[in-house]
């Protein structure tokens, strides 16, 4: 363990590092508060010791409970704020571009999608809604050059974009910077979502939000078409004065890696995310009959009572620490270890003493993290309505569907595109599918009920164009 002196003189290295990048000093105030404690031996752990589950009376139901706040809502709908997490490259599904510029309905990417239906609600209420895009250092030259296809997109002096900042990643065994020369950029890491509350003050957004009157904001990530704004969710928000709201969703097996909210024996909330979980109570953690609901990273913030905290806080809202373990260069684990120091935009739930949360359908989480997803919202099994929101097919034969397709062959964007290019396969009628080996599909595919398709060759296998597949399908060539 260093000695406090040995600390400060490891983090003057990180301190040149930030200042030769022109990082705001917030930015390096606040990475040394998260520094000190890393160095220090924090890791970030929450332990279910320590905690309780959330149960049905601590979460209000949006569907059968708020359905009487539409009217406030829109009342106070001139006063609110789009922010969209634009950050995402998609690194896992081999992106290089931001994720958010994937054409996914109808010829529209999702953020076309977010700005048409943003656009579309000033329209039908004749107010002034600004869409504002936090953008990371990798996202934001292609952003902004997509932005050039909406003129209208700017409300007054409000930028439509501001950058999230990033961090130095930090050697394991030394504590001090972690050094890459063949890519001096994977010496840097965004800082988790949670840095938003800090690029809202450097970017002067927030500042600009509080004097143009605006009082509220929805927070979202981009890649989430389900995250819009609702009048019935808004009312409710303006109505209690609360300072912070969540929205959660009913936990399944397929939100185990996902973070949630739970309470403090003192009964305060706060939220759990996968690395803060130690690696012994993992069990428990996944376990979805302990934890029912999960954090859908929609967010609702007053921005008042906001910018309020902040300047009592200094600006450094002091989210918990998520100490990020990885390998500098993170597709080659042969490289140095190194922790990434990172927040959760969801944390913010344990600064404000009055937080709440609100239960919403699934309707309202549509994420895309893996190709298995973006499968299923290119799919017919999700329709674009004239309004700009994605809903459920009415056609539908089953309430939910799960996709698993080989990492192998589809794991990466330009592998899935090859194996779809002729469109991809009916869905409409699926209830789940499962891929294995290299399949490759013609036009005009339906897939119906449980499916399995497994080809066991080397040799692609072709079907053919028209084909209705209603049962397991074994390949074997050899």
């Amino acid at each position: 363990m260093c000695t406090t002196k040995e600390i400060i003189g490891k983090f003057t290295l990180f301190e040149e590092k930030m200042r030769s990048e022109k990082l705001p000093q917030l930015v390096l105030d606040t990475f040394k508060y998260y520094y000190l404690k890393l160095a220090k031996g924090e890791t970030g752990y929450i332990y279910s010791k320590d905690i309780l589950p959330l149960v049905p009376s601590d979460v209000p139901s949006a569907d059968q409970e708020l359905q009487t706040y539409d009217k406030e809502g829109a009342s106070v709908l001139g006063k609110t704020a789009v922010i969209k997490l634009n950050g995402g490259l998609g690194t896992s599904m081999g992106l290089d571009k931001a994720k958010s510029l994937i054409v996914v309905k109808d010829g529209f990417s999702f953020l076309d999608i977010s700005i048409k239906k943003t656009f579309f609600l000033r329209e039908k209420y004749g107010v002034e809604i600004p869409i504002i895009l936090m953008n990371s250092f990798n996202t934001d030259t292609d952003t902004i050059e997509h932005l050039k296809k909406y003129p209208g997109i700017q409300i007054h002096d409000i930028p439509v974009r501001f950058l999230q900042h990033k961090y130095p990643k930090v050697l394991q065994e030394t504590l001090e910077p972690a050094r890459y020369p063949e890519n001096p950029r994977l010496e840097w890491n965004p800082p988790g979502h949670g840095d938003i509350y800090s690029a809202l003050v450097t970017s002067g957004i927030l500042e600009r939000l509080l004097r143009r009157g605006f009082q509220y904001a929805m927070l979202s990530n981009a890649d989430n078409l389900g995250a819009v704004l609702d009048t019935c969710i808004l009312g409710y928000f303006a109505k209690k004065n609360v300072s912070f709201m969540m929205e959660v969703a009913d936990r399944t097996e397929m939100d185990k890696k996902g973070g949630f909210p739970v309470k403090t024996k003192s009964g305060k909330l706060i939220l759990w995310e996968t690395a803060q979980c130690p690696s012994d109570e993992i069990d428990m953690y996944i376990d979805t009959n302990t934890h029912h609901y999960f954090n859908a990273n929609n967010l609702w913030i007053n921005l008042k009572k906001l910018n309020d905290i902040l300047k009592k806080k200094g600006n450094i809202l002091g989210l918990p620490l998520i100490r990020n373990t990885k390998t500098v260069n993170p597709k080659d684990k042969t490289t140095a270890k190194v922790f990434q120091i990172e927040t959760a935009m969801g944390a913010a739930i344990a600064v404000f003493e009055d937080s709440a949360t609100v239960k919403v359908s699934r309707k309202r989480f549509v994420p895309v993290k893996k190709c298995d997803e973006l499968l299923i919202l290119l799919s017919d099994y999700f329709k674009l309505t004239n309004e700009f929101d994605i809903i459920k097919n009415p056609e539908r034969s089953h309430e939910t569907i799960m996709a698993q397709l080989d990492e192998k062959y589809f794991g990466q964007i330009e592998d899935f595109l090859k194996r779809f290019e002729n469109g991809v396969p009916s869905l409409v009628q699926c209830e789940k599918l499962k891929i294995s080996g290299d399949v490759r599909f013609g036009r005009n595919i339906c897939i119906r009920g449980k499916v399995e398709i497994i080809n066991q060759g080397e040799t692609p296998y072709y079907i053919k164009n028209n084909t209705i597949i209603d049962k397991n399908i074994t390949i074997n060539d050899a």
